[in-house]
């Protein structure tokens, strides 16, 4: 048989040469990957495409839809969310739904041996709710303990001595129990099956591992759950969990006790303490996520809402009236000048260098520290942080400090208005980089954002959480719900939300095109400033000549969006949930339209 091939395949040779036929064809074809080739796509150059309609470089239409939406970076946890809708579930059984889906395909950013925050707008009470799902630290964590028991200089980012209590599982408990309408059982099976049957391995959670690789070789058990003969698994293959598969299908049996009082929790116990870690089963079983009000500022008539401390949500806030006050003392109208205009984003850089220097000053647990979120919210006090804004000259930040990380952002919405902004992480990319065995799950390692300063307010100490970068956001106008935002990243988090409130507000962008127009991000340690390669095409070198450090990097730098908005018909009535509404199936009494950003693997998605 080889041989007749070989024959065929000369007798055809003369005929090709003779007619001029191109044979030769990628070694890709399909963009399959090969050893040559981890990433085929990524070699081919070509131009990018155009729209036919509104702004041309727009990536990808809004999702619009009256039934019910979901946004999330990945298109199978949207789907799940879009699942439970479909079903009768409301946003937070969905938005749990979604998040279970992603702490299974996307361990790289999350999971459930992570924290969470949600804000949550409940339609039946015309109210705004937020939970605070942020583990704390083990009762055995002092300053003393890493100096002297552990002889380190600041908390570790790798190993068991990384990680907090775990909070996600709480904050899941806490949503369902007290605004859902279904339970584990329900809202964690779409996760339980994707990570027994297995998904396909996309492009930058590929990437995503194979930068990783070589701080989960050193755990052995991390290493079998997510690398193959000590390598990441090439982009596209079938990936399974059926250790992570176990411990979803224990809490759906059990609830959240299988996680803080059953064999979950003593697999963790075991295993940090294994470690040289002193997390105790009574760190875990005292555990409980806090419901607390959230904090909001006035920008421009929108009312944009955040978590309080310990997140960082409220320098988003700082941010907005920074860029409110201060914009008519130094003769600047966001508007006018437009996102093309070197001093716009000058502008927009030094407000941010201020709101984070107040930020990394003051930011720490609120049940431990004093954080004057009041005074810091108050417009006349962004008044006088104006002259210290030089609209010829780049500044030094005042306080330096902040860390990068990863995490993912989620939102939904249902057919009787209830709104849901949920944000949810592990940290850094696999966290700790230590897996829990049986239970395939990657354990975070939040407590890295701890202080070991004893002056700082974000000292380490027993029972404490730390500073952290997760932050969700919500707009109102006149008591109303409108949108639901938020964008994933570590340090980047606080300045992203600020410019999508600009580009929506002040600009008049949709709910897709403010993430596909360029962001910067600027590091408070190093004072540079990272500008999307078409935005630093168009206003690096101007920003240069003011003093800035300025560098083009790619997408992966700016993190991730997704946003739902809300456009109320007021000739509708104003749908009850009631279990007669569930089977009636009747739409909400307006319009939603999500966006979701291209820099991730995800969508929207809705009916």
């Amino acid at each position: 048989m080889k041989i007749t091939k070989v024959i065929a395949q000369l007798a055809v040779l003369p005929l090709a040469l003779s007619t001029n036929l191109v044979i030769a064809q990628s070694p890709n074809p399909f963009g399959i990957p090969s050893e040559d080739s981890a990433t085929p796509s990524a070699n081919v150059v070509a131009a990018p495409g155009s729209r036919a309609q509104g702004w041309l470089g727009q990536g990808r239409s809004e999702v619009i839809a009256r039934h019910g939406i979901v946004a999330t970076s990945d298109t199978l946890a949207a789907q799940a969310g879009l699942e439970i809708l479909r079903n009768g579930g409301n946003a937070i059984d969905a938005a749990v739904a979604a998040g279970a889906v992603l702490d299974v395909t996307s361990q790289n950013d999350t999971g459930i041996a992570g924290d969470l925050f949600a804000l949550v707008y409940v339609a039946a009470e015309k109210k705004l709710y937020a939970l605070n799902a942020a583990g704390w630290a083990p009762a055995g964590w002092t300053p003393e303990f890493f100096k002297n028991d552990l002889g380190v200089e600041r908390v570790p980012s790798n190993g068991v001595n990384a990680a907090t209590v775990p909070g996600a599982i709480a904050g899941y408990d806490a949503l369902l129990n007290r605004f859902g309408t279904m339970d584990f059982n329900e809202t964690f099976e779409r996760a339980a099956r994707i990570a027994e049957e297995g998904w396909g391995q996309g492009e930058r959670r590929h990437r995503d591992l194979i930068s990783a690789e070589s701080r989960l070789w050193n755990d052995d058990y991390s290493s079998g759950v997510f690398l193959e003969d000590g390598k990441a698994p090439p982009l596209y293959n079938i990936i399974r969990n059926p250790d992570l598969a176990d411990a979803l299908r224990m809490i759906q049996d059990q609830g959240r006790d299988a996680f803080y009082k059953g064999p979950i929790a003593d697999a963790i116990v075991a295993r940090v303490q294994e470690g040289g870690g002193v997390m105790t089963h009574a760190d875990l079983a005292e555990f409980e996520s806090e419901w607390v009000e959230p904090i909001s500022t006035d920008y421009h008539g929108y009312d944009v809402f955040q978590l309080p401390p310990p997140g960082q949500g409220w320098a988003a806030l700082e941010l907005l009236n920074i860029l409110e006050v201060c914009a008519p003392v130094h003769n600047v109208d966001l508007a006018t000048l437009g996102p093309s205009n070197p001093d716009y984003w000058h502008f927009m850089v030094e407000a941010k260098k201020l709101a984070y220097s107040d930020l990394q000053a003051y930011n720490g647990d609120p049940l431990f520290v004093d954080v004057p979120v009041d005074k810091l919210l108050d417009k006349s006090y962004a008044a006088t942080l104006c002259d210290r804004i030089d609209m010829n000259s780049a500044a030094e930040p005042s306080v330096k400090g902040g860390l990068d990380g990863g995490t993912i952002y989620l939102t939904t919405a249902d057919r009787w208005g209830n709104m849901v902004s949920f944000i949810h992480s592990i940290f850094s990319v696999y966290g700790s980089a230590v897996a829990i065995p049986p239970y395939g799950m990657i354990l975070h390692n939040r407590g890295v954002a701890f202080s070991l300063d004893e002056e700082s307010p974000n000292v380490v100490a027993p029972r404490k959480r730390p500073f952290h970068t997760i932050i969700a956001g919500f707009v109102m106008q006149d008591d109303e719900p409108l949108m639901t935002f938020g964008n994933m990243g570590g340090s980047v988090q606080p300045e992203t939300h600020a410019q999508h409130m600009v580009n929506v507000i002040d600009h008049g962008m949709n709910i897709q095109m403010t993430t596909d127009v360029a962001r910067f991000t600027h590091s408070q340690n190093s004072n540079r400033l990272s500008l999307e390669h078409s935005l630093y095409n168009l206003v690096g070198r101007a920003l240069e000549a003011k003093g800035h450090d300025v560098r083009p990097v790619n997408g992966g730098s700016v993190g991730g969006y997704q946003g739902i908005l809300f456009t109320k018909d007021p000739n509708l009535p104003v749908p009850v949930f009631s279990q007669e509404s569930i089977d009636e199936d009747h739409p909400v009494n307006g319009i939603y339209r999500a966006g979701s950003d291209h820099r991730k693997d995800g969508g929207a998605v809705g009916w």
